[in-house]
């Protein structure tokens, strides 16, 4: 059965290291049949939230005008949710964590997702842990929501040099096995 499959990819670099494992991911995913669809954050105008609690009384709409209410409403819709960010001082990018901030307003819509983060960074893999934990922390408030799979891909600072590891070849193969 074919799965609608939503890649978000938290880089500012519209094609660094975690990007490419988002892509990797997507070819496999398109390979096994599934529909993807690709969110590059970093072009994107996403504002903090104001933790104004407007979007509880406002049917899950935020008073802000950005591309986050596109962007949830692709979440809320999506099967499967695939999170790539590249880590930045033992923590996400800040394009990922604004995105994940602003899903309160339609977080409890987003029920039953199965979940794959894919993390890249410059240091050993656990330096990449606490980006980890994070993104675990963000799938526990996600009612019903599960991890299916998990690359931290260390070594990878400079653009491209995940291109010489096996973690593209492990993202693909996540793909195809969604």
């Amino acid at each position: 059965m074919s799965k609608n499959i939503l890649v978000i990819c938290g880089s500012p670099r519209p094609n660094g290291n975690s990007t490419r494992l988002g892509k990797a991911f997507e070819e496999g995913a398109r390979e096994a049949g599934h529909n993807v669809k690709t969110i590059a954050l970093g072009g994107k105008s996403i504002r903090p939230c104001l933790a104004c609690r407007a979007c509880e009384s406002m049917g899950g709409r935020c008073v802000q005008q950005d591309d986050a209410a596109d962007i949830l409403e692709a979440m809320v819709k999506a099967d499967v949710l695939v999170l790539t960010t590249p880590t930045y001082f033992y923590s996400m990018s800040a394009q990922m964590k604004t995105l994940i901030d602003r899903t309160v307003a339609r977080y409890s819509e987003m029920k039953n997702k199965e979940m794959y983060f894919l993390v890249s960074g410059a240091d050993a893999e656990k330096t990449l842990e606490p980006v980890l934990v994070a993104l675990r922390g963000y799938r526990d408030c996600l009612p019903g929501a599960s991890e299916r799979g998990a690359i931290l891909a260390g070594g990878c600072w400079e653009p491209g040099t995940v291109e010489a590891t096996a973690y593209l070849k492990e993202a693909k193969t996540l793909g195809l096995n969604v």
